[in-house]
């Protein structure tokens, strides 16, 4: 039977972890990010907001300058999606947190087998894997500590950054491509 915890248990985790917490993104939209007044900016203006002061960064920057790494990998699509043009540009936010921020395309990410789904994790022993409705809202979140099922995940994480490229550069690409006619 699997564990579940709630959100505010999940959220303790990124205070309490001891070296690394890493995130592997596969949706195409979040509803969590819709509701975020900052995806009305980015709507208006085609460039999410760097409100560095949220919660959120301010504990990424503790951790980060702490020593800890804290990473993620976003697997987009080819065209990506408004959702994930928004995060594209949230990028630049979370590396000012000294966040290890990459892309992968989708079907690089498929390539080297990596599962299509979410998942935190935290000092190579916590997975967290984060279970959505077709609503793209946040549901279960399942905790997996077994060391053998944690090491599959680990070796997905291990993927996904040989597969992938930094935000920035990975944003670079995107905006030569688009200029290209055709």
């Amino acid at each position: 039977m699997p564990e579940l915890i709630g959100p505010e248990e999940f959220g303790k985790l990124f205070h309490h972890f001891e070296h690394s917490a890493w995130h592997l993104e596969t949706r195409r939209g979040y509803a969590s990010d819709r509701e975020d007044e900052g995806y009305a900016a980015f709507l208006a203006t085609g460039e999410a907001p760097m409100d560095l002061d949220s919660e959120w960064c301010r504990n990424i920057r503790r951790q980060t300058t702490a020593g800890k790494y804290v990473g993620r990998v976003r697997v987009v699509d080819n065209p990506p999606t408004v959702g994930q043009l928004f995060l594209l540009s949230y990028a630049r936010c979370n590396a000012a947190t000294g966040e290890d921020v990459r892309n992968v395309w989708r079907e690089d990410a498929e390539a080297v087998h990596l599962p299509a789904q979410d998942f935190w994790i935290f000092d190579s022993r916590l997975v967290a894997v984060l279970h959505f409705g077709d609503d793209e809202v946040l549901g279960d979140i399942e905790i997996i500590t077994e060391p053998a099922t944690v090491l599959g995940y680990c070796q997905a994480r291990d993927a996904a950054v040989h597969a992938s490229v930094a935000a920035d550069e990975f944003a670079a690409q995107l905006a030569t491509e688009r200029r290209i006619p055709g």
